[in-house]
This record gives structure tokens, sequence and C-alpha cells, in this order.
């Protein structure tokens, strides 16, 4: 995987340039890393505008032309530094290299906080109209008392630390590889607010309404109760499906081929959910589902593109969650009916640690670092259900802290480089 890092310091002693150079060093094999040089950025002018510049534009093609970007920041009165500041402004004015860019941010800084508060600013600015990068989310490598962090070589010191920006940069493969994918294909066309009509839209009922469940029911006749449902490999009662799939121990979520979400599982309070639902929410569109959230909006429908084209028949997402005993899967599974036709999505939503908990408990085996792990390579679309796509999210703040602790910090502190 070809990436391109960005420092956000015009410094000559920079150590977030160090800490790039390191990553671009140690990571070879795993990952192609540039290191491009700001110092030659104007200042910016919409009164000036220089976005021809050779050397804007270098900056621009090395972006667009890579599979992701690192950024190591800084952190300046609480903040990102001007410099950093002034090369987003360049490349979100006339062009946008960085829209729909895989993005991981690091940094670091003098003390033991680590740039947090100027990582989170640069989130948000990153996430801004004409920008539009995709940040990886959740995982923070926040590098403290720098000064004393690396070698002569320019070497990190510490093993852990680097075991953590090692796993951190995995993620980031894996998250960029998905996004790369999804944002090739033709995505926009896909009408999250359901205004289309399949064979089994109940119509003449608002979908927003909150009862929308018990009305639609009503306007169509549903059976309930005792009566009986022929499956194609069963015989049921109405009742009985419910106490199966209320107590099958993964979440399920259904969504109909014209993105109205009809069904879920509700076999846990919505918040204790891995992926909260609830009753109102049954009969809504997708973009109801998710109000005022344009950005996951945008990879909703990247999602459902891929499963409705047929790119993929599986989207698997891997989530950590707040420490090292949860491991959450969700999966997005296209279903079809017998004549091929795209039908809609299955989502599941699964926590697999207790699983493997109680495998290596039952197996009297347990789990080891492998020391030959590589990254995957080869991850992408598959028509094959056996071949799923797979992208790393998130690691949560407190993970993150736990397992680097103290030289990767997650709190604040200026810094001058």
């Amino acid at each position: 995987m070809k990436l391109v890092g960005i420092a956000g310091s015009i410094a000559d002693q920079s150590y977030n340039r160090t800490l790039l150079n390191f990553m671009s060093k140690h990571c070879k094999g795993v990952a192609d890393i540039e290191v491009l040089d700001i110092n030659q950025v104007p200042m910016f002018s919409q009164d000036d505008d220089q976005t021809n510049s050779s050397v804007i534009q270098k900056l621009s093609n090395k972006i667009k032309s890579a599979d992701g970007v690192i950024i190591a920041t800084p952190e300046h009165n609480h903040t990102v530094p001007a410099a950093l500041k002034n090369v987003i402004e360049w490349l979100s004015y006339e062009i946008h290299p960085l829209d729909g860019k895989p993005v991981m941010i690091v940094g670091a800084s003098y003390h033991t906080q680590g740039s947090s508060r100027a990582q989170l600013h640069l989130r948000q600015i990153l996430e801004a109209p004409g920008v539009n990068a995709v940040v990886l989310p959740g995982n923070e490598f926040l590098l403290g008392n720098v000064k004393t962090a690396f070698d002569d070589n320019g070497d990190l010191k510490d093993q852990r630390t680097i075991d953590f920006l090692d796993t951190t940069l995995q993620k980031f493969i894996k998250f960029a590889k998905v996004i790369n994918m999804i944002d090739a294909d033709d995505y926009e066309k896909e009408d999250l607010s359901a205004t289309g009509k399949t064979d089994t839209t109940v119509e003449g009922v608002d979908m927003d309404d909150p009862d929308w469940l018990n009305k639609a029911a009503k306007k169509v006749n549903a059976v309930e109760g005792n009566t009986y449902v022929k499956l194609d490999s069963g015989l049921l009662t109405v009742n009985q499906l419910n106490y199966m799939l209320k107590t099958t121990p993964i979440e399920l979520t259904y969504v109909d081929e014209n993105n109205q979400f009809i069904y879920y599982n509700r076999f846990l309070p919505t918040e204790k959910m891995l992926a909260k639902r609830t009753p109102e929410q049954v009969g809504d569109s997708l973009t109801t589902v998710h109000p005022g959230k344009e950005r996951v909006i945008k990879h909703v429908k990247q999602v459902i593109h891929m499963l409705r084209s047929g790119k993929t028949d599986l989207v698997s997402m891997p989530v950590p969650g707040g420490d090292s005993d949860h491991h959450v899967m969700h999966y997005y599974k296209a279903m079809h009916d017998e004549e091929g036709n795209y039908k809609g999505v299955n989502e599941w939503a699964v926590d697999l640690k207790p699983i493997v908990n109680e495998y290596l408990k039952q197996t009297g085996q347990m789990l080891v670092p492998d020391p030959n792990a590589k990254v995957d390579a080869t991850s992408g679309a598959s028509k094959k259900p056996d071949a799923p796509v797979d992208a790393t999210a998130s690691a949560s703040k407190e993970e993150t802290e736990k397992e680097v602790k103290p030289e990767v910090d997650a709190t604040s502190s200026a810094s001058k480089h």
C-alpha cells in the first residue's frame, strides 16, 4: 500500500517529522510511506490564489495517487499549528484531494499529553465541508515525552510504543482498503429515504410514524400469535418465530431492498445493544434512522451499493470495544430471492470475544501474539461469501491508554514541534 505522510511543522527540528520518518523506515514491506515537504507552501490568501503553483499541485497529486494519508500533528496553544492549517486551506479551496481519502492521525509533544487536543481539532477540520477526508475513527497514537522517545538514529526506543504503532497502522491499512474500494463505486444513486416501492412495501402508512409497526400490521391484516407460518424448512407459529429470534444471541436487523428498516430482534434493552435500535425506528427509512449524520449516510450508501450491485455479498467490519474483553463485529449480508434478485440487507452484530474465550477454556489453549503476523494485503471485495471485505473501524480511547501507557498518552499539551 502506498501512503504519504505530512508533518504539520516547518521547523528544522521536528519530532513529528522524525516520527513519520521512523514509520517510513520501520514499516517497509508493510506500506510504502513517502514523507512530503510542506516548507515551501505559501501563506493562504483568497486574493492571491496559488492553487496552480507547482508546490500546491505537487502536494495534491501526491495525495491523489496515494492509498491514504498519515498526518503527524504537533500541538501549539491547544490546537494544530498554523503551517498545517495553511496546507489544508490550500487543499480545500479550489482543489479537494483529501475528499474521500483515508487519513490516519498521529502526533507527538514534549510533555506527557501527546497532542491530543490538536488531534481532536484536526479530526474536526478534516471532516469539514470542502475537506471531507475519511479519518480512521478512534485509534489515537499520542506520543508524549518526545524529547527522550527516540535514539540517536531516530528510532523509537520503547517496544510497547512501537508495537502499538504497528497495530494502529495495520488497522489503518485495512480501513483504507475498504474505503478506497467502496469510494470507487457509484453509490450516490442509493436512495436511503426509501421513496421507491417494492412488492412488499406497505402503502398508506407514514414510514416515520413511531407506531408504524402496529398500523402497518393492521393495514395488511398481518397474522400473529399462534397462527402458523409455512417456512421453506419448517412450520412455526408467529409466537414460535418470535421466541426463536428473540433468543438468538446476536443482534439481527432487516433492511429491505427499498432501504426501509423493517425488523430487529429485540432480545436486549436498547441501552445494552451493540448496534442500538428502538421499537419506534421500525418502519423508518435509513435516512431517518441516521438523522443529520452526513458522514454516516455516505458510508451506508457505499455499503448498500456494494451489496446491491453484486460487487460483494458480505461486508464485515470489526469494531473493537472499550477494553480487551470485547471484539465487536458488524456484518452486512446481501439477501436475494430464488431468482437472484436483490431483496435487502441482513445485518448482524456480535461480540466474538466471549466465543473465543469459551473455546480457549474448553480446549485448554491461550491466545499469544504471532511474531510473524503480517498485514493482510489481499483484503477486498469479493462476490464469494467466504471472502468478506474487512475494515478495522476503531479502537477506543480507553483501549489506547491501557495498551501503551505511559509512553503513549491520551491527554494533551502544547509542543513547539
